[in-house]
């Protein structure tokens, strides 16, 4: 008969095994979020677009990520996280071969969105793992101390896949080029398919549609006002009409999924008080981690000696300024475990959010030098990672065991939306006429970049000051039932 040591040994070894395999998983993701940045602008002439438009392709892909999540945490929860990672990981492969080869800026478009299936990546892994080591008496710590590791990986990806285009951005045809990360994730679904263990679905019920129906609505409505405001100004009535209907449609939605025991869209899990801090931080955290990455490019490969403002750099400084900003994101992942036994679980992410507040808002005096731009990201990015890994660990500490995929996959989701609504409003702030006609050359104004890193700086203050209302652990949060 197993004793018990040998029984904790197996699953240490399993747990182990298991997170090597969504290590892969990470990388691969990490590539896709490393590798593009420094040769956007390249894309954009490739494209035969400006700057400021490139702002569209994020706008596009952090919709449609947006959209996508809830879904398939909740297919997750009903039929088991690694079928749901697996056609995730399916979808990104298809989307990123068609980035590849897409013919114009429409197709590249689309193409561009449906690569964003990527974003349920890590809410699942983390839910795999939450559910793995149930029973051992260290659930909640071993899935934070996971997370790191998955984000730390996700992090060191990143600088491959940043030093690894801007490098071959003038070696190889633009075809060539994006074509890399499309192997990448293929590799990637052989991998899940082989060594993720397949389990079933914890959670009961039926698949939501109309609470499907009704989130696409409210996001639908907001994001197309958006678009309007990007075409017709910020004078548009139309454009404000539809931004407060899906602002509105907030209501039905409420009282619908209220109404249901097996909600898309769990409200009574998401208004408690271990969670809703979480998720409100995810929304604001995506404004600056999310949607600020396009015009930091831009902004760098800007020529000062033509518009009186930019860095002047090349794809191979930007490759370098994401690098160091993601090297300090993987410190800021790996040392997580060590800044929560220091200040605690709410005290670390507070921390976090105040490092990526100061980050951003030391653009706004120092912008004018690569060593500023440097010092920057840097700051930026040990609190940036720290959030990344322990956003989804926290989810899912404050969960029901029936809805942990659902709660760490809200995390992406709503700091997906946060992202995608920044994205607008910074293609918005970067147009100088505010419509699609830029100015002159392609170049945005400098006082767009400032209203970006504006935005951001005040936004990780807000994320800050809502993660004060976090309990301090998640037993000290009141446990209500899942069904109310």
């Amino acid at each position: 008969m197993p004793t018990k040591s040998t029984v904790q040994g197996s699953t240490a070894h399993s747990l182990v095994v298991i997170v090597g395999f969504l290590v892969c998983v990470e990388l691969a993701s990490g590539i896709l979020q490393g590798y593009y940045t420094p040769i956007f602008s390249d894309i954009a002439d490739h494209l035969t677009i400006s700057d400021a438009d490139v702002n569209w392709f994020e706008a596009a892909q952090l919709i449609v990520s947006a959209l996508v999540v809830p879904p398939l945490a909740r297919l997750g929860d009903l039929v088991g996280h690694k079928r749901v990672l697996l056609l995730s990981t399916a979808v990104t492969a298809l989307g990123s071969w068609a980035v590849a080869f897409a013919p114009s800026f429409g197709t590249f478009l689309v193409a561009w969105a449906l690569q964003g299936a990527y974003v349920v990546w890590l809410p699942l892994e983390v839910a795999i793992i939450h559910r793995r080591t149930a029973g051992t008496g260290r659930q909640v710590l071993l899935t934070r101390r996971a997370a790191a590791v998955l984000v730390g990986a996700l992090e060191l990806a990143v600088i491959v896949g940043a030093l690894s285009s801007g490098a071959l951005v003038g070696v190889l045809s633009m075809e060539a080029l994006l074509s890399l990360p499309a192997i990448a994730v293929t590799l990637c679904l052989v991998l899940v398919w082989f060594g993720v263990e397949d389990a079933p679905g914890e959670s009961a019920g039926g698949f939501d549609w109309g609470g499907l129906a009704l989130v696409t609505a409210v996001l639908g409505l907001v994001m197309a006002g958006l678009i309007v405001v990007r075409l017709e100004g910020v004078g548009s009535p139309l454009a404000w009409a539809l931004v407060a209907a899906g602002l509105l449609t907030l209501v039905p939605f409420t009282r619908y999924e209220n109404a249901r025991s097996d909600p898309m869209i769990d409200v009574r899990v998401l208004v408690r008080p271990g969670q809703w801090p979480v998720q409100l931080t995810a929304f604001l955290f995506g404004m600056s981690v999310l949607g600020a990455q396009i015009p930091l490019s831009t902004y760098a490969r800007t020529d000062p000696d033509v518009t009186g403002y930019g860095l002047g750099v090349g794809a191979g400084f930007v490759s370098t300024l994401i690098g160091v900003y993601v090297v300090f994101l993987a410190i800021g992942a790996f040392t997580l475990p060590l800044t929560t036994r220091l200040f605690g679980p709410r005290g670390a992410l507070v921390v976090s959010a105040l490092l990526v507040a100061l980050g951003y808002g030391l653009w706004l005096p120092f912008h004018d030098t690569t060593a500023q731009a440097l010092v920057n990201m840097a700051v930026a990015g040990l609190g940036s990672g720290a959030l990344v890994a322990a956003l989804p660990a926290a989810a899912a500490a404050a969960a029901p065991p029936d809805r942990t995929g659902f709660a760490t996959g809200m995390t992406n989701a709503t700091k997906t939306v946060g992202g995608a609504l920044a994205s607008s409003v910074f293609a918005i702030a970067l147009a100088a006429t505010g419509s699609l006609e830029g100015p002159e050359a392609g170049h945005a104004p400098l006082s767009g970049y400032l209203t970006v890193w504006s935005v951001c700086a005040v936004a990780a203050l807000l994320a800050a000051a809502s993660l004060l209302l976090l309990p301090r652990s998640p037993a000290e949060a009141p446990q209500v039932a899942a069904g109310g």
